[in-house]
């Protein structure tokens, strides 16, 4: 008898680091599981290939129709299938389900946001939850969202936020030096990364920088854009202010030479350690109402985390850091930059909040194997196992 399969569905990049964190607490559990790791985006099926491409066979995911569905389950023939996050997918829930495959849905969210649109059609959503054998939730507000909308309550548990441990394990220091070594930083170079950055917050954030250039000696200021095709706007906009500007790619192709402050990254799954290269860091997607970005990767790197007050998507993560004392919510940009400016003159002081940010992310931790768990409850053999 061969291994049992799993197909796993992550959307996209953050997606696949929290699957990236189950897969690694299956195989510490000694779990021998084969898995089919689907992604949606690009960047997110680039991201699977070259972290976990020898573990798992990284595909593009079926388009949600039914006969598209019928052929991916006939190809690949799962055991269960995995859904990251909280992506429902009618076709694919039911034609498991009537294949006898389990759904369940691991780290789920269902952000306040988002609930508001979702229940103006929970009558079709009832039924498709209702084939799902389990949901494994972040949090409680997200267990009680879900079964708002119809999911069982006797199948609805809370196992925390699996992004709490993703990738941890690979938060490698001398990747970070080496990076200090390419972007030319010293010990004490003031170093402010701005990440995930979407929508009108570019031009803020190019103020933001402006500000703080005049007020902080030697400062370095990188922007990592949520998406890299939009990286041609922000030199359009840096251009207009007069702002000198380098991409990451450059200082590759120039044998690892910085030229400029203002730096522009513009590669694919290096945010997470440049992140250890920061002496305060803002999360992006949150001055804007776009849900807010995973401020939990660099409070693992113990660095002062801020943020905006539009953190919906990751209230979460945003609650644990202020219990701590680790993350701080501006109002606007004018605002960032105070309190960045603040963090960056005064080090002692944004190291101590650095260091009770990552208290609260080792304070959380362990969610994923408690959601891995609850995939060993449905493998093949398994005693709790339901079809």
């Amino acid at each position: 008898m061969g291994r049992p399969r799993i197909w796993m569905h992550a959307v996209s990049v953050g997606e696949v680091k929290a699957a990236d964190a189950i897969v690694r607490a299956l195989d510490a559990r000694g779990q021998r599981v084969s898995i089919v790791l689907t992604t949606t985006t690009e960047t997110g099926q680039q991201y699977a290939l070259n972290t976990l491409g020898q573990r798992v066979m990284a595909r593009f995911a079926p388009l949600d129709l039914w006969g598209a569905t019928g052929r991916f389950l006939q190809l690949y023939r799962p055991d269960l299938f995995v859904c990251m996050e909280t992506e429902i997918w009618p076709n694919w829930i039911l034609r498991a389900h009537r294949a006898g495959i389990p759904t369940i849905f691991l780290n789920g969210r269902i952000s306040a946001r988002s609930i508001r649109s979702y229940l103006v059609i929970r009558h079709l959503l009832r039924p498709v939850l209702e084939k799902v054998a389990a949901f494994s939730m972040i949090s409680e507000p997200d267990a009680q969202r879900i079964m708002a909308l119809g999911a069982p309550k006797k199948r609805v548990v809370v196992n925390g936020n699996v992004k709490t441990d993703a990738r941890w394990a690979d938060l490698d220091e001398t990747v970070v030096a080496s990076l200090k070594g390419q972007f030319s930083l010293a010990a004490t170079t003031p170093v402010f990364v701005a990440g995930s950055v979407r929508g009108a917050e570019i031009e803020a954030l190019l103020e933001v920088y402006q500000k703080l250039a005049k007020r902080i000696d030697g400062l370095v200021f990188i922007l990592a854009p949520r998406h890299i095709e939009k990286v041609s706007r922000i030199t359009s906009i840096a251009q207009t202010r007069g702002i000198s500007w380098q991409r990451r790619s450059e200082m590759d192709r120039s044998g690892g030479c910085r030229k400029h402050s203002f730096i522009i990254l513009d590669t694919i799954g290096e945010l997470r350690h440049v992140y250890g290269m920061a002496s305060v860091v803002f999360c992006g997607a949150s001055l804007v109402p776009l849900g807010g970005q995973n401020i939990l990767e660099p409070a693992m790197w113990a660095k002062p985390v801020l943020y905006g007050p539009f953190m919906d998507d990751f209230a979460d993560a945003r609650q644990v850091l202020e219990q701590y004392g680790g993350g701080i919510c501006v109002d606007d940009s004018d605002q960032l930059a105070d309190r960045a400016g603040y963090l960056l003159e005064h080090p002692d002081a944004a190291h101590r909040i650095g260091l009770q940010a990552k208290q609260a992310v080792l304070a959380s931790w362990g969610a994923a194997d408690r959601h891995a768990r609850l995939i060993c409850r449905f493998l093949p053999g398994q005693p709790f196992g339901t079809k």
